[in-house]
């Protein structure tokens, strides 16, 4: 096994900002192969439609079919999969969904609008997506609880139809992802991977239908893809690594620690894992922990990998502290592992989730809390935020002037045009300014 060397800072260090900085960078440019390997797909598929599509799914997923209907799973294939899968996993999947639901159900919006004294009208339609795209990965990977977290929301926010995509090398269909497609609402579901089923929902094809929003993880070349889509499409984000940060008081079984910073390491070697704490022999028991759980683990390789080149155990002066390092970092998932989490939220500005106290292992997130998991990542909590309804909805603003307030608003909307130099918006706000006889002024 490799053998561990896992990152020690502290912030009292003169070098604490350039190490933090270092251990934060990570490189997400595209390479030029894959970017010209994507383009590629992306021109023969919105070229050649459905015979692309074919192509390159009988040359990357070794699945040769005579049409991309052939490609479409039916719905009684999805209630088969559900009647399948064991009575545990279709009760958890059915237990998961029911959350997520009731989770997201109060995140929709929806439409408003008041009248001002002189009858104007302003507001707010809010409307769902005509139809999304869901893809979902497939071959070595398959995450059931993926399809939930991204089909719900749509279906909450109303839209109409919902189209999943997932890959199935040589054919493998796996029943646990079909049974969620069931589960979720999923409205058709295409066995096409990679950028060339990208391509497919952001253009259309003869068979799949253009959608308006494409969301969902994948690897580089669906990453890319959807990079290159966007602005024909919708994307939810392009997602770097996997990203938890504990902050600890020193006070939670450091085996609990451990196996939280695991959950997240185990993702790829490329995941991070980062604890703060105020007391260094803290950290110095969770580090024992680390080494002493790692051997019992399946995919020790990659949590060591992922442990050696990312991770960090970070001392601070006290919680305050951690709350500001844990800022600058901004990251996927916060664990407050501490006495009085509520107390230190107050504390946190940028974070995709935070899980408050010992008890709420950042894993339960994953599947079945209720919130949603697909997170902003690589420090741009600082900006966005988890995939939810509000992402499957449009808002159009909604304005009808009275006549007296467009002749009120005409007046100031002339001023500003005639500034700008913009005669016929000037006019054309002036003709509905009323005069004293109460019409408008030709």
């Amino acid at each position: 096994m490799t053998d561990l060397a896992i990152t020690r800072l502290s912030a009292a260090q003169a070098d604490f900002d350039a190490e933090l900085a270092r251990l934060l960078a990570w490189e997400d440019s595209v390479d030029h192969q894959v970017n010209e390997s994507v383009r590629h797909i992306l021109h023969q598929v919105r070229t050649r439609g459905d015979a692309a599509v074919l192509e390159f799914t009988a040359k990357f997923d070794q699945l040769s079919v005579a049409s991309l209907a052939d490609l479409e799973i039916s719905q009684a294939r999805l209630q088969q999969a559900l009647a399948a899968i064991p009575a545990d996993q279709r009760e958890a999947l059915e237990q998961a969904a029911e959350r997520v639901r009731g989770y997201h159900q109060r995140q929709r919006q929806d439409s408003w609008q008041y009248q001002e004294a002189d009858g104007t009208v302003l507001g707010q339609k809010v409307t769902p997506l005509d139809r999304a795209g869901l893809y979902v990965p497939g071959g070595k990977a398959a995450y059931p609880s993926s399809v939930l977290m991204n089909a719900i929301p749509a279906k909450v926010a109303g839209v109409a139809e919902v189209i999943m995509v997932v890959p199935t090398p040589a054919g493998v269909q796996n029943d646990m992802v079909l049974a969620a497609a069931a589960i979720a609402g999923v409205d058709r579901v295409f066995t096409v991977g990679g950028a060339q089923a990208v391509a497919a929902l952001a253009y259309g094809t003869e068979t799949i239908p253009a959608v308006d929003k494409i969301v969902g993880p994948g690897n580089i070349f669906v990453a890319t893809a959807k990079r290159e889509v966007f602005g024909t499409v919708g994307i939810d984000m392009i997602a770097g690594p996997s990203e938890i940060l504990v902050i600890c008081d020193g006070e939670t079984d450091p085996d609990w620690i451990a196996m939280d910073l695991f959950s997240q390491a185990e993702h790829d070697e490329q995941a991070q894992s980062i604890l703060i704490c105020p007391n260094g022999d803290y950290l110095d028991r969770v580090e024992a922990s680390i080494r002493k759980l790692l051997p019992t683990m399946e995919r020790a390789e990659i949590i060591a990998r992922s442990l050696n080149d990312r991770a960090a155990l970070i001392e601070v002066a006290d919680l305050a502290q951690a709350a500001e390092v844990s800022n600058r970092i901004a990251p996927e998932h916060l664990e407050l592992s501490v006495a009085d989490p509520e107390a230190l939220v107050e504390a946190i500005r940028h974070a995709g989730a935070i899980f408050m106290g010992r008890y709420t292992a950042e894993a339960l997130g994953d599947y079945c809390a209720g919130p949603n998991h697909v997170l902003p990542t690589s420090g741009t909590a600082r900006f966005s935020s988890p995939l939810g309804v509000y992402d499957f909805q449009k808002r159009s603003s909604l304005i009808g002037f009275s006549a007296a307030g467009a002749s009120e608003m005409g007046k100031v909307a002339s001023v500003l045009a005639r500034g700008e130099g913009l005669t016929a918006h000037a006019r054309s706000a002036e003709y509905r300014i009323q005069s004293e006889g109460g019409q408008g002024d030709e």
